[in-house]
This record gives C-alpha cells, sequence and structure tokens, in this order.
C-alpha cells in the first residue's frame, strides 16, 4: 500500500471515531443544557469550511447551527457592532458555530478599509469585555485560528477557479487577498495581540493539510469539553401490522420523478 493511501486510510478511521465522540459530546450537551459557541477564523481558503462540514456532518441540527452572516445591512451598519452576532449566541444544548465571526472588523474591515481608524481601535479595546460576558453568561466560547502558506492558498485559489462547483468560492475579497498578504499578516498579528487572552485564548490550527488540520482541530475541540457518555434505553423496532382492509390509490394518480439511473 503507498504512503498517500495508507494516510488516507488512517484519516478515515481517525475522523470516523471523532466523528463518534462528537456524537456523543452533543448527546451530553443536549443532556445537560450546555452551551457551546465556536468561532472559526483564518485566511481565505485557509480550510475552515471542510473542518467544520466534518463536524456537523452526523450531528442533530436542531441543536447544531453554522452562523455564517454576509455583509452587514445599512440598519445594521448603525447598530452597536456586536448587535448582530448576539441573537445567534446558543441557548441550552446547542453548539453554534461561527464561519467567520465579529473579528470581520480586526481583519477583513480593517485590510479593506470597510471601517474607520476609531471603530477598529474600540473593537480591539471592547471586543475582550464582549467575550468576558459571554462566557460569563454560562457560554463556553472556542477560538481557532486555521494558519496557511501563501503557496498553499495559491494553489487552493486555482483549484477553485478550475472547479464549476467551487467557483462561488472565490470572491472579489478572495482574489484581492493575494495582493494584501503582509496586511492581512500585519493584522491577524495586532488582533491576536488584543484579543488572545487568558480566558478566550486563540487556537491555531496548521492547515496546509487539510485532512490533519480536520483531525486535529476536531480532536482538539473534544478534548475542551469535559463530557461523560449518556445512557440511551436499546431502541427496538416494533414488528409491522399489516392492514389487509385498506387499498392503496393506483400509482397512476401520482407524478413520479422520471429515474436518471
Amino acid at each position: 500500500m503507498s504512503d498517500k493511501k495508507e494516510f488516507n486510510k488512517k484519516y478515515e478511521e481517525k475522523l470516523n471515531n471523532l466523528q463518534i465522540e462528537l456524537v456523543r459530546l452533543q448527546d451530553w450537551i443536549i443532556d445537560r443544557g450546555k452551551k457551546i459557541a465556536i468561532i472559526f477564523e483564518g485566511r481565505d481558503a485557509a480550510g475552515k469550511g471542510g473542518t467544520i462540514k466534518r463536524i456537523i456532518e452526523n450531528l442533530n441540527p436542531r441543536y447544531c447551527k453554522v452562523v455564517a452572516l454576509a455583509a452587514p445591512t445599512e440598519r445594521e451598519k448603525t447598530q452597536w457592532y456586536f448587535q448582530r452576532y448576539v441573537p445567534h449566541l446558543p441557548a441550552g444544548g446547542e453548539i453554534i458555530i461561527f464561519d467567520r465571526s465579529w473579528y470581520n472588523r480586526a481583519g477583513v474591515e480593517r485590510v479593506m478599509d470597510f471601517c474607520t481608524e476609531k471603530e477598529y481601535i474600540n473593537f480591539l479595546q471592547t471586543c475582550p469585555e464582549f467575550e468576558r460576558m459571554i462566557i460569563s453568561s454560562g457560554i463556553q466560547l472556542i477560538k481557532y485560528w486555521f494558519s496557511v502558506s501563501a503557496e498553499e492558498q495559491i494553489k487552493r485559489f486555482k483549484s477553485r477557479a478550475e472547479d464549476p462547483t467551487k467557483g462561488w468560492k472565490l470572491s472579489p475579497m478572495d482574489l484581492e487577498s493575494v495582493n494584501r498578504w503582509d496586511d492581512y499578516s500585519k493584522a491577524k498579528d495586532n488582533m491576536f495581540e488584543h484579543t488572545d487572552t487568558v480566558f478566550s485564548p486563540w487556537n491555531v490550527v496548521e492547515s496546509d493539510n487539510k485532512k490533519k488540520a480536520r483531525v486535529n482541530c476536531i480532536s482538539h475541540f473534544l478534548h475542551q469539553v469535559k463530557y461523560e457518555n449518556i445512557e440511551h434505553p436499546e431502541v427496538i423496532l416494533p414488528e409491522r401490522t399489516q392492514q389487509k382492509d385498506y387499498d392503496r390509490p393506483s400509482r397512476s394518480n401520482y407524478n413520479y420523478v422520471p429515474e436518471e439511473l
């Protein structure tokens, strides 16, 4: 077996085991009414989306939601900056994943001049206090930064451009980020300096290898929550009772979707 096949086999086995643990974790969170908020940040094409997809793949969508907000409306631009994120924070029994978050202000808004210098400074000063309030309310806040090299980012951009199913992932902002690599580096470093706190630290995920990044991130997340296995009663399927005195309508009465395969 080649090294690549061996790696992929280990990856699939590890991922499967981690996803089973994620289901157990969610059972415990629902049972105990815990509240978990996870932030995913990083450069464009750093692999955040693929990791989020693997986390939620087998979870109950009623209690695990992904929040990926579009650009703020004109009304939202006049609100307290954090205001539009607050309604999405988790209630009891929920896991909320922020695919991008309030940290947009410290990243793309800063680099692309979508906010003023005053707004930017105010964010850096008040963000730790906002997160302290979130945590003191009983929400466990976990922050991940996905780190990708410039060479790997370009490689992924090219792959997206050539894939008709992924073209939507290449926005003008993504393309502009290629020319502003150093600006984004400076913004990220300054963001970390102000918001990598003892009570709400950043966790950096090396993501040049997507599969390693997914496994490493999920494993780390599982270790951040001290959960226990919830015992469930055995599921016993009942015997089907055939109702012999009921005649079903003819299939010709309905419009069936044509079969393509």
